[in-house]
């Protein structure tokens, strides 16, 4: 049972070796495992899993109202779910503490990640930037030849330890605080003081006392929060100043924590990423068991609310000016020289192309880590409209690896966050909304598209006898 509950994550080569392991899985579960899943934590105490052991998921008891939940489908009222919230079964939170894993998920393919470190720098006709290391194309395309153990860029190129004495640097009290964080990470982060510090609530005192909430901000959003914070807290987040920040753009500076937390908290396990123009409003323990451990997924992140075509979120971010058109354009066009094509029926089971990337949740093992070190580069290089690059990174590994990425509906999502309007660009600076035409001439587009591949593929079916 658990060889094919994981089957289609693990190369031939090594299920023999692997059948093993998974033996020895089986009567752990059925003997002291039931016991040790009620165990509890606390942020800094947490024994590591043995790496001989591995988590393969759990079924909820028979009767639980949770069982036999079914997620309301995108169609089924006529409505756009995307814009509101939906209904999503969450199991109590003793339960969900319970269920927490012991071990960790299983990492395809790739077991160790050397990052690399240069003290010299060499300006690559590929750009990037000196955090990122000046990544070269042959660089890149070597990272996506997944083996078992990878050397690749993952920002800080200059010191072992991430935000030691180097850029984007922290206190040594703040870094000590990171490394002690053993269990469960929620971060955000605020750069060039552009958005509100937005509190997170329904938060259970189990989680305010074994959850690590940080916001990451820059000194100048320091002064901005000076007035309404105590020290180095604000509510439940923990704040954690980064000095020398490598960017001269807010927004691009937000996307080291966003894609590197397993640098700057390499002991903790599990991670939700927020975007400050969120709120959270659900109990990460519940969130973590409803979208990784209960669907055994180590990676989940939204779906778009309107669009899942790649090529048609790039002409919505030069509609609504979210970038210069001749970056987008230039990302594009190098995607689509290196195999992007628009998404159609022929991608199924993948859902969708374009993510709500404002929530990450991850668990941090070798696979997980290299996806956000692979986006983290595109981000680096080309735009920092992360939506773009997300399923070039997805489609190299999950082609050398079969590891797939938890979509879920961006109804969902509304459900445990609320989305405010950041304060970047004042209301009279924003873009009007397009006309009917622009959103129905794209989608009609994707559509096309599906209906060509479907009509090609049964074009070669024979006919009945």
């Amino acid at each position: 049972m658990f060889i094919c509950s994981i089957s289609r994550f693990i190369p031939s080569w090594e299920l023999g070796m692997l059948a093993v392991v998974l033996v020895s899985l089986e009567v752990w579960i059925s003997g002291v495992g039931k016991d040790v899943l009620h165990d509890t934590f606390s942020k800094t105490n947490i024994a590591m899993p043995s790496p001989s052991v591995f988590f393969t998921g759990y079924k909820l008891p028979p009767g639980n109202p949770c069982e036999k939940f079914a997620s309301p489908s995108p169609s089924t009222d006529g409505k756009r779910n995307g814009f509101r919230k939906c209904p999503v079964c969450y199991l109590p939170l003793e339960d969900a503490v319970s269920l927490m894993p012991k071990a960790p998920s299983f990492s395809p393919v790739v077991k160790e990640i050397v990052y690399v470190q240069e003290e010299t720098l060499t300006k690559s006709e590929f750009g990037g930037s000196e955090f990122g290391g000046y990544q070269s194309l042959k660089e890149r395309n070597d990272s996506h030849d997944i083996k078992k153990s990878m050397n690749i860029h993952c920002g800080f190129v200059k010191k072992v330890k991430p935000g030691n004495a180097s850029m984007f640097q922290f206190d040594n009290s703040v870094l000590l605080e990171m490394e002690a964080c053993r269990g469960i990470v929620v971060a955000s982060a605020i750069f060039g003081a552009y958005d509100i510090l937005r509190q997170p609530v329904n938060i259970s005192e189990y989680s305010k006392n074994n959850v690590c909430f940080y916001v990451f901000v820059d000194e100048e959003t320091q002064v901005f929060l000076a007035n309404s914070s105590k020290g180095s807290n604000f509510g439940v987040w923990r704040i954690a100043v980064a000095h020398n920040v490598p960017y001269s753009d807010p927004c691009r500076n937000g996307k080291i924590p966003k894609f590197l937390l397993h640098r700057l908290f390499p002991n903790a396990r599990y991670s939700i990423w927020v975007d400050a123009k969120v709120q959270l409003v659900g109990d990460p323990f519940l969130i973590l068991e409803r979208f990784l451990w209960r669907v055994n997924a180590s990676f989940a992140i939204a779906r778009h609310p309107e669009r899942v075509d790649v090529f048609a979120e790039a002409e919505a971010s030069k509609y609504y000016r979210k970038y210069d058109s001749s970056s987008i354009d230039f990302e594009i066009n190098f995607y689509k020289k290196e195999g992007l094509t628009p998404y159609s029926v022929d991608k199924l089971p993948i859902v969708s192309d374009v993510p709500d990337s404002c929530v990450i949740i991850r668990e941090h093992i070798p696979i997980t880590n290299l996806f956000t070190c692979l986006w983290f580069n595109e981000v680096d290089r080309f735009t920092t409209r992360d939506q773009h690059s997300f399923s070039t990174v997805r489609d190299k590994i999950h082609s050398r690896t079969n590891y797939t990425i938890s979509m879920f509906m961006d109804c969902e999502r509304r459900n445990f966050v609320i989305e405010a309007q950041s304060k970047d660009l004042p209301p009279s600076e924003v873009a009007p909304p397009p006309p009917a035409e622009f959103h129905d001439r794209v989608m009609q587009r994707v559509l096309d598209e599906a209906a060509r591949c479907f009509e090609a593929s049964t074009s070669q079916i024979p006919p009945s006898p």
